[in-house]
């Protein structure tokens, strides 16, 4: 089969498009034929080994599984002889941050895995990029227990994280303010958006308005610059670790001193939410931003504009158009 490989941590040059063996799902695996898969900041963060402590992960002298992709849209192949819930022919769609392999043509996914069947109203093209900024997204949005009275400050919003929390938290019902460059102001009202603050012209932490949750969705602030938009018992909280990994830091010693909160939940994959966003999906109260689209055999083109990082939502990949 085809598959993009990398053996050595590093830039989008090391990735390699080559033909390696097809796996064979165990008992209680599937075998999934791959039609779409996504390229997004996880994926990016693998191929560099950054930061340097994911080595711990996914190994620490060169890459443990050498086929990035955690995102993945696809038709049941095949299944094990112990799996109950999949047979073949099955249209399905998920995540997977631990073991990958979803930049190839073929790929296996435990049945209890982060999978679920696909909405009849998507392509695999629709499916694939759903799963990675949701999961994220719903990850911090449950931490900080967000409730339909509150207001909630997303910056960031037309990333993958951020299209999907800024959707999630309209779900919710509480008043969004989102944060975005002028050419996308419009996306963002289009999802929900109560408020849309264009950063090209104004600083959100020099506006005189208080928020119950910011949520950075890019990791380009801190706790101390947004600490004087945050109401008392405010919440902040990011997807990167932050200024010199302060953010796990301040988690502990806000957790014990202050009114104001930072979370940094750490991150579990749970079945059940890609029940949760296809059911969302199927309501028509969440859809995945897609920015561009490449081939599998423009892998590489591909890392490079994510590494950029200003793609709008997502950047999928695909494997097979048929």
């Amino acid at each position: 089969m085809k598959a993009i490989v990398y053996t050595r941590y590093g830039p989008p040059d090391v990735l390699q498009l080559r033909e390696v063996d097809k796996p064979a799902p165990g008992d209680n695996e599937v075998l999934i034929k791959v039609y779409a898969t996504t390229v997004n900041r996880t994926d990016c963060g693998i191929l560099r080994a950054k930061p340097f402590f994911a080595r711990l992960g996914y190994g620490l002298r060169g890459p443990r599984n050498t086929i990035l992709g955690n995102e993945f849209a696809g038709k049941v192949e095949s299944v094990g002889s112990d799996v109950k819930s999949f047979e073949a022919g099955d249209k399905v769609f998920g995540y997977n941050d631990a073991r990958l392999g979803a930049h190839a043509e073929y790929m296996t996914m435990p049945e209890d895995g982060m999978m679920t069947s696909m909405p009849a109203n998507m392509t695999y093209e629709e499916a694939a990029p759903t799963a990675e900024g949701a999961h994220y997204a719903l990850m911090n949005i449950r931490k900080a227990n967000v409730t339909s009275d509150q207001r909630v400050l997303i910056h960031g919003a037309t990333g993958a994280i951020g299209s999907a929390a800024l959707q999630l938290v309209k779900q919710i019902g509480a008043h969004v303010t989102a944060v975005s460059h002028t050419r996308n102001m419009g996306l963002m009202t289009s999802l929900g958006a109560d408020t849309v603050i264009d950063y090209t012209r104004d600083d959100f932490t020099k506006i005189d308005r208080q928020y119950d949750l910011v949520f950075d969705a890019v990791g380009k602030s801190s706790f101390g610059a947004c600490g004087k938009v945050l109401k008392p018992g405010g919440i902040y909280c990011s997807t990167e670790l932050g200024p010199m990994a302060q953010n796990p830091f301040l988690a502990l010693w806000t957790s014990r001193f202050g009114s104001k909160k930072v979370i940094f939940p750490i991150p579990k994959s749970r079945k059940e939410d890609m029940d949760f966003f296809r059911e969302l999906i199927e309501a028509g109260t969440f859809r995945p931003v897609i920015d561009r689209r490449y081939p599998l055999e423009q892998v590489v083109e591909a890392f490079r504009y994510v590494e950029q990082g200003h793609k709008t939502g997502n950047v999928v990949i695909t494997v097979d158009s048929r």
